[in-house]
């Protein structure tokens, strides 16, 4: 009993990390969007953050839209720092959900965290360049990822991850072409939440199989 309840507390515990990353992540984010001096794209003058009209990554500027320093910026980093952080440790441990070992599971395990380590340079500026490599990255560990859970059987986060890889996909046209520019803003909000429910999903099936995980936990 005592070595089952230890196993629990050696696996189990460390697999809840992410939640704690994103539960950071979306307190430090609301934060941000309460401190916004204000502005968007479509009018310069709005006070406070728009919902419907500011994009996630205005709250990472040094000034907001509007001209004035941006007092969001520091609870918007702490909050990208966070997310990558939880993100991190669960790409790290994602590969021993899966009993069959291949060589998608390096590619996955790679590009994510080369993903999550280039997102975090959004708080240096550079936005287009860093989402364009990073999407990049992003796209490859996704993909692999979802690979690997058809092929084990996790139908129902699967079929969100292919819901969640559409909208991204969306997102990523309207942003490089153009096209329906002005819907994007919600539309990457929309992107994010179920992003984050995803994970959230992926990283509570690594919780409640520990066993599993001890098991398949080899290098790759």
């Amino acid at each position: 009993m005592n070595q089952k309840t230890n196993h629990k507390t050696k696996i189990g515990i460390p697999a809840l990390t992410p939640l704690i990353g994103i539960g950071v992540f979306v307190i430090c984010y609301v934060l941000a969007t309460l401190n916004y001096p204000g502005g968007n794209w479509s009018s310069p003058d709005h006070e406070s953050f728009s919902i419907w009209h500011n994009y996630l990554c205005d709250l990472l500027d040094s000034q907001a839209i509007n001209g004035e320093e941006n007092s969001a910026r520091p609870y918007a980093i702490s909050a990208l720092l966070a997310l990558c952080l939880g993100l991190f440790t669960l790409w790290i441990r994602l590969p021993a959900l899966f009993i069959r070992k291949s060589p998608n599971l390096r590619v996955m395990k790679v590009s994510g965290l080369l993903a999550l380590a280039t997102i975090f340079f959004l708080a240096l500026g550079s936005h287009d360049t860093i989402v364009r490599i990073a999407g990049f990255f992003g796209v490859i560990a996704f993909t692999s990822t979802l690979i690997e859970l058809f092929k084990a059987g996790y139908g129902k986060i699967f079929f969100l991850g292919l819901i969640c890889l559409f909208v991204f996909l969306t997102n990523y046209y309207i942003y490089e072409s153009g096209r329906y520019i002005s819907w994007l803003p919600v539309i990457q909000k929309i992107t994010f939440v179920l992003y984050i429910i995803w994970f959230i999903g992926l990283d509570l099936i690594l919780y409640r199989t520990p066993k599993c995980m001890a098991k398949n936990n080899r290098s790759y």
